[in-house]
């Protein structure tokens, strides 16, 4: 059976068991406190079926403001919004390790679960690294920077082999380097290969630059939905904007820090590494296989709690 069809098997067999969630107790019986006593615990995120976990998510809507009034994302109808926390949920269930730093939050596509094959979403996050000067943006040859990221990795691989790693190949641009010098927004997609593989991974960014740093977006979604993402990039850069005081116009040279790096620096990923190109391949490729484990997992400890 493959990973798809195992997991339609496993929301198949859900409609047979009972909800994963007990009732809240009430207070205003004097039975309440032993019926809470006795009342199954909550199912952890491991425990839950792949419904049941969804249905636990919290998905905004409208205007979602992050960080300490840092930003807003004014969400179209077909967009959703997760927060740091239930983004980092969703970011272990597909088979990331608990992160130092959970994301600001998540972009979704509305009306798809994370569980599905047709699922894609956004990582929110923000680098304080000073204000990016874009100074440089006309002069960079993007065809040079290619090959120079391409001999970074051939050069880096025999290293990545040794310590256990798969070789890396950046086969080329999916979508070139793009900067909106009047919004100062700036994206960018990349394709590699893993290894063998005969399927290329999607590297999909965006950043818009702020006062005193950088918002950091990552698409995680496959080669294979590059359309669909190439469709919403313009959404989700209209949606993003920093609040006044954060905002690009407002840095203050007097006061403010300068980034030791231009947008150049941005693209090929030599800096912001906890949030650039290695961690969202990370999301990517655990995310290709996490779906079909997690649903066997539920499977299998359905049947032993039966047994």
């Amino acid at each position: 059976m493959d990973g798809k069809a195992l997991f339609l098997a496993a929301l198949l067999a859900q409609a047979a068991v009972a909800p994963a969630f007990a009732a809240p107790a009430t207070s205003n019986s004097s039975e309440a406190p032993a019926a809470a006593a006795t009342a199954p615990a909550a199912e952890s995120d491991e425990e839950m079926s792949p419904e049941a976990f969804v249905a636990s998510l919290h998905f905004q809507k409208g205007k979602v403001v992050v960080g300490d009034n840092l930003a807003t994302f004014d969400l179209p109808s077909n967009f959703v919004f997760l927060d740091g926390q239930d983004a980092e949920r969703v970011l272990e269930a597909w088979g990331n390790p608990p992160s130092s730093e959970p994301p600001l939050g998540m972009l979704m596509p509305a009306g798809v679960s994370p569980f599905e094959a047709a699922s894609w979403a956004v990582t929110v996050q923000y680098e304080e690294s000073g204000y990016v000067s874009d100074e440089d943006a006309a002069k960079i040859d993007y065809a040079e920077m290619l090959k120079d990221m391409q001999d970074d990795l051939k050069e880096a691989n025999p290293q990545r082999e040794q310590q256990g790693f798969e070789k890396i190949q950046l086969i080329g641009w999916a979508a070139p380097p793009h900067y909106d010098a009047a919004e100062k927004k700036l994206y960018w997609a990349k394709e590699l290969q893993f290894g063998d593989a005969k399927e290329y991974t999607l590297n999909y960014n965006i950043r818009v630059l702020g006062r005193k740093g950088v918002l950091v977006l990552n698409f995680v979604a496959g080669m294979e939905q590059l359309p669909e993402i190439e469709q919403n990039v313009g959404k989700v850069l209209a949606m993003t904007e920093f609040n006044p005081g954060s905002r690009y116009v407002d840095f203050n040279p007097s006061m403010d820090k300068v980034a030791a790096y231009g947008l150049g620096a941005l693209i090929a990923g030599k800096v912001a590494a906890k949030a650039g190109l290695f961690a969202t391949l990370l999301i990517l490729l655990k995310k290709l296989w996490i779906v079909p484990a997690l649903a066997f997992g539920w499977i299998a400890r359905r049947f032993k709690r039966k047994a």
